[in-house]
């Protein structure tokens, strides 16, 4: 007799139709990616073996060494903070959130895993310099100048099919030029083509406002930390005095009131300065009783810069100026200097001075200074990167009367180069090169979309080299849409080489016929 078989109890757990679940939720992505979009498409645009390639220079392992992260994921990264204008944090965070992001990095397949730590952000950018960003600029400049040839010769193109009329046209020429048409031509340099725009503006840093009290009392309360930090009971007989109590007090008196005088800022500065000069001298008196440098180089960094600052508010409180070279605005950040920008909302920024130039619709960093500089005198020198980049001058400048000194009017006319611009001398009523307004808008609307976008108006690096890295990537970013845009002109000369002028020929031979004309 066969034995019943025994069914097994189920074990399911049991879930409360008042619990809420993932279970029935369908994710889209488990089928496919959409085409059209932005991080799709973008990650089909940038020339990632060449980006690599430079990245991998500035890791010196390539025989020795452990390998680094991969350089699509670092270089990603760094393209997706600055597009979407995040944080560090934030910019993991969001990678891990999102898949088109990971498939934009270079991820097969969906990962819950963040990419990296967010601290490692600071290394990508001191190891991704300005420099370095300069030169994806150029790869990708010659991308867009190949797409725009492309472009060009699309509507002279006449389609070498032997199965279509056009050979019937009898257009066909040597190439190859006789001795003596070789005599008649002379020898010239390349004709200068082309269009450049150039102008400069200010990238504010993040610090706070500065104003020489608070100067004065952040050096102050600093000098105090470094007290503290040296006095040992066992090595120094006793601390010396800082009278840090009344010092704070003598600070917010005047730094709290919502109108202060000209004389009242004065007094407390000078009070400011007194007790900062004391801290100093105590400091090197409690240096003399170690036979090695006790601070850190964080430590030492700030021992140095409170001792220039006070030299330099010293200077202005005796001599009665508000202005000295390399001044320094914040002791955390001591490469920052002021630029006089004459603007309405603010007549001076504190951040780091750039030149930018647009050719062929691609940005360029010209020039990156922590110093004021007259960008005047850097105009030649964008020009001659021009003639680099492309080989030949350009055939205009467009410029703002800063540049348009004698000087700079001379060297362009040497080369041929046409400054559009206002003319010296008196107005006359009818002048061919003067600039419109809407001649210099490229430039100002890369400024604007740079800043409000992407984060120019705010550097949010500390250190020099990092800050530099941070304004060279926004100024790649810029690049970069724009490769989004001239994608879709790119397939379309792509489909029409392969398709139209093929199979329709007579577009071809009528483009060729009213050149002729």
């Amino acid at each position: 007799m066969a034995k019943a078989q025994k069914n097994r109890a189920s074990k399911t757990p049991y879930v409360s139709p008042n619990q809420l679940e993932f279970v029935g939720f369908e994710s889209p992505f488990t089928k496919h990616l959409d085409a059209n979009n932005r991080w799709v498409r973008l990650s089909k645009q940038i020339p990632w073996d060449k980006i690599a390639n430079v990245y991998r220079k500035q890791l010196n392992n390539s025989i020795t060494g452990a390998d680094g992260i991969n350089p699509r994921v670092a270089i990603g990264a760094i393209f997706i903070k600055h597009i979407c204008d995040l944080s560090d944090r934030e910019t993991v965070d969001q990678i891990q959130e999102n898949v088109y992001m990971q498939y934009f990095i270079g991820y097969s397949s969906f990962s819950y895993e963040p990419v990296f730590d967010p601290s490692l952000f600071v290394d990508l950018r001191k190891r991704f310099g300005a420099e370095q960003i300069n030169e994806i600029n150029e790869t990708i400049m010659g991308l867009v100048r190949k797409e725009q040839e492309d472009t060009k010769g699309t509507d002279l193109t006449v389609p070498n099919d032997k199965n279509t009329e056009v050979e019937s046209l009898d257009v066909k020429q040597s190439n190859e030029p006789t001795q003596q048409t070789m005599q008649e031509i002379p020898i010239s340099l390349p004709e200068n083509k082309g269009s450049l725009i150039v102008d400069a503006t200010a990238c504010p840093q993040d610090i706070s406002y500065p104003t020489d009290l608070n100067l004065l009392n952040d050096s102050r309360e600093k000098a105090e930390e470094l007290i503290d930090f040296l006095y040992d009971p066992s090595k120094h007989d006793k601390k010396p005095r800082t009278y840090r109590e009344n010092a704070r007090k003598v600070y917010l008196k005047t730094a709290q009131k919502k109108k202060k005088t000209k004389k009242e800022i004065r007094i407390a500065i000078r009070k400011q300065l007194g007790f900062l000069k004391r801290d100093i001298k105590g400091i090197y008196k409690l240096l003399d009783s170690f036979e090695k440098m006790p601070f850190n180089p964080r430590q030492y960094k700030y021992f140095l810069v409170i001792q220039t600052l006070y030299e330099q508010q010293e200077k202005m409180y005796r001599e009665k100026i508000h202005s000295i070279e390399h001044r320094i605005v914040s002791i955390h950040q001591p490469h920052v200097r002021p630029i006089v920008r004459g603007k309405t909302n603010a007549n001076v920024e504190f951040g780091a001075k750039i030149q930018m130039s647009i050719m062929n619709g691609i940005t360029f960093l010209e020039d990156l200074s922590w110093e004021a500089f007259n960008e005047g005198a850097r105009l030649i020198s964008t020009v001659e990167n021009y003639k680099r980049r492309f080989g030949y001058y350009p055939q205009k400048v467009f410029a703002d009367k800063i540049y348009c000194n004698r000087d700079n009017r001379a060297r362009l006319k040497e080369r041929k180069i046409i400054l559009v611009a206002k003319p010296l001398g008196r107005p006359s009523l009818a002048v061919d090169n003067h600039i419109r307004p809407g001649e210099r808008n490229p430039i100002e609307g890369k400024f604007g979309q740079a800043k409000t976008a992407y984060g120019m108006n705010r550097i949010k690096a500390r250190l020099s080299n990092t800050s530099e890295s941070w304004i060279a990537s926004i100024v790649l970013v810029l690049n970069l849409i724009k490769i989004i845009g001239r994608a879709l002109v790119s397939l379309f000369i792509k489909f029409y080489k392969k398709y139209v002028a093929l199979q329709y020929p007579i577009f071809a031979i009528l483009k060729y016929q009213s050149s002729k004309k």
